[in-house]
């Protein structure tokens, strides 16, 4: 009888492994079942000794046409896709031909004085004149910086700051706004807003406060999430923006800003709204000018490729990296028109915002065709450029 009891819970023992086992190989091919419908894409610093691995979360049919469309792009097509520039004023439909542009980013200049006709006709000129769909973009922050609104023939008034909307009707104003500013930039042809601001200011005496929310890293998180679903759901692509964090610095524009601040500060406040954009899907993060000395003192943060390491590695960051203007006097004291693209290439940047691409593009592709950057280098930023226009219905 007590050998067959034994023999009993030897069984039951057994069975339990069993399924244990059977539950352990389930998730295990599970796992590899989502791992084979998603591209993992390897973006390389090229002035790191360690390599960063970023794995693609996109769907597997958006990789498989991004993969297509790069097969067909010669050289200059693809240095090209890397860069947004800023929308010159004449002849921007043939330069954006001639140089193969990713896109454009507009300012205030560029709606001046236009009816809504006339803008949706001159951004449409741009996009008729391209063989792969431009990205469109604006800064619409709304208060101190608006590029759109500004002109009374698109809307009535200029968008409220951020700090403005929550004060007069939390976060459902913040939400209204969001929809309301995503659908007049659809309606005229825009598809990328350089926004939301989540550098983290509650002194009125920092250069970045008119523009930020105004309020702690909690708060402020909470409002980036919110913006950046907003923005997904109405099909805008977003722009967290500045990695990583201003704080108090000065203006980048003007000159170079030293940020000496502890790491802990960035681990406990600033890096948080940017972790919650992130993990709300956004599709682009900007980096900064400034130098931040507890990451890397010695080059800007748009140029620095610990700085990007960070950013893919500590906060999981798997889309698009872009720089701050490469025109701002902030960057342009660490190097000239000659080698400022090709530094932010190596940092690990994807679409490199600047004025002088006429300049700098033929820079970067002489620099690949004497082997200082890799294609391959190249290959797979031009596959999250395209990935992100494909996801945001551009392509």
């Amino acid at each position: 009888m007590k050998r067959a009891k034994k023999r009993k819970k030897n069984k039951i023992f057994l069975l339990g492994v069993i399924i244990l086992f059977l539950a352990y190989a389930g998730v295990a091919i599970s796992d590899l079942h989502k791992t084979s419908n998603t591209l993992t894409s390897n973006t390389l610093t090229e002035n790191s000794s360690e390599a960063t691995i970023v794995f693609s979360d996109k769907p597997a049919a958006t990789v498989q046409k991004a993969q297509e469309i790069l097969n067909t792009m010669s050289l200059e097509e693809k240095v090209g896709q890397m860069f947004i520039g800023r929308c010159p004023e004449i002849n921007a439909a043939q330069k954006a031909e001639d140089y193969h542009l990713g896109g454009y980013i507009l300012f205030g200049r560029d709606f001046s004085g236009k009816t809504k006709d006339e803008v949706i006709q001159t951004i449409q000129s741009y996009q008729n004149a391209v063989k792969i769909p431009l990205f469109i973009g604006v800064d619409e922050e709304g208060g101190t910086v608006n590029r759109v609104s500004i002109n009374s023939n698109l809307r009535a008034v200029p968008f409220w700051s951020p700090q403005k909307l929550y004060a007069e009707g939390g976060f459902d104003l913040i939400q209204s706004d969001t929809q309301e500013k995503c659908e007049l930039l659809h309606s005229l042809g825009i598809n990328l807003n350089f926004a939301p601001v989540c550098d983290v200011s509650q002194n009125p005496e920092d250069y970045i406060y008119n523009r930020s929310f105004g309020q702690n890293a909690e708060q402020t998180a909470a409002y980036v999430q919110l913006v950046v679903q907003t923005m997904s759901q109405e099909g805008m692509g977003s722009v967290l923006k500045h990695f990583p964090g201003y704080g108090n610095n000065t203006d980048t524009h003007t000159g170079i800003d030293y940020d000496n601040r502890p790491y802990e500060t960035f681990l406990n406040s600033d890096f948080l709204p940017f972790q919650a954009g992130i993990d709300s899907q956004a599709n682009i993060v900007l980096v900064s000018h400034n130098v931040v000395s507890c990451m890397d003192g010695q080059a800007p943060a748009s140029l620095s490729p610990q700085v990007h390491k960070i950013l893919r590695e500590e906060l999981g960051f798997t889309g698009v990296i872009i720089t701050d203007d490469l025109a701002m006097e902030g960057v342009r004291e660490f190097a000239g028109d000659t080698e400022i693209a090709v530094q932010a290439v190596k940092a690990g940047n994807d679409l490199l915002c600047c004025t002088n691409f006429e300049v700098e593009i033929p820079t970067v592709v002489e620099a690949v065709k004497q082997g200082d950057i890799s294609e391959e280098r190249i290959d797979e930023s031009v596959l999250h450029i395209l990935e992100l226009k494909i996801t945001l219905g551009i392509i």
